[in-house]
C-alpha cells in the first residue's frame, strides 16, 4: 500500500509559511497510529518544518540537493527513489508532504488518509484536487469538535477505485 496521509481544510489548504494551520490532538494521535512502524516519505521542507526524524518510522526525505543530510533519515533524489527504498523496508509506505510531493504522489498512491477540517483558513499551500470518480470513500469518522479544537473535522479513508476493483 502506498498511502498519502494529509489534513486539509474545506479549500484543500494544508499550510502557510511552512507551518500547519491547526493543532488537533486527535489528528496527531491518528497520524502516529497509522504511520508508526512504517516508512514515511516527505520533502525537505516538510522535514524542516517537523524539525527531526519521526520516531518509530523510517524517515525518507526527498531533496534535489545531493549534499543534504538529516540525522536518522535516508535522503533520496526523487519520489520514485523514495518509493523504491520504502518498498524494500515495508509493504506499507506513507507520503506525508509537502504539496509538491503530494501532487506527484496522487497519481501513484492507492490510498489516502484524509483529515478534513470543516473550516477555511488563510493558506499558501494546498493539497491537489482529487477526482471523485477516481477515489472511493471506504471509511469515515466524524468529530463534532476536538478536545482542544473548536471546529468539526472528519477522518476519511479513500481508496483508488481501480484498486477496489482488483481487490
Amino acid at each position: 500500500m502506498l498511502a498519502i496521509i494529509v489534513a486539509v481544510d474545506e479549500n484543500n489548504a494544508i499550510g502557510k509559511d511552512n507551518k500547519l494551520l491547526w493543532h488537533i490532538t486527535e489528528d496527531l494521535k491518528y497520524f502516529k497510529i497509522i504511520t508508526n512502524g512504517h516508512p514515511v516519505i516527505m520533502g525537505r521542507k516538510t522535514f524542516e518544518s517537523i524539525g527531526r526524524a519521526l520516531p518509530g518510522r523510517t524517515n525518507i526525505i526527498i531533496s534535489r540537493n545531493p549534499r543534504f543530510t538529516a540525522a536518522g533519515c535516508r535522503v533520496v533524489a526523487s519520489l520514485d527513489d523514495a518509493i523504491a527504498v520504502a518498498s524494500d523496508i515495508d509493504e506499507n509506505q506513507f507520503i506525508i508532504g509537502g504539496a509538491s510531493i503530494y501532487r506527484e504522489a496522487v497519481g501513484v498512491a492507492d490510498t489516502i488518509y484524509l483529515t478534513v477540517v470543516h473550516n477555511r483558513y488563510d493558506a499558501d499551500t494546498f493539497f491537489p484536487e482529487i477526482s471523485k470518480s477516481e477515489w472511493d470513500e471506504v471509511e469515515r469518522i466524524d468529530f463534532e469538535r476536538g478536545k482542544d479544537f473548536e471546529y468539526s473535522f472528519s477522518f476519511l479513508k479513500l481508496k483508488k477505485i481501480q484498486y477496489l476493483k482488483q481487490g
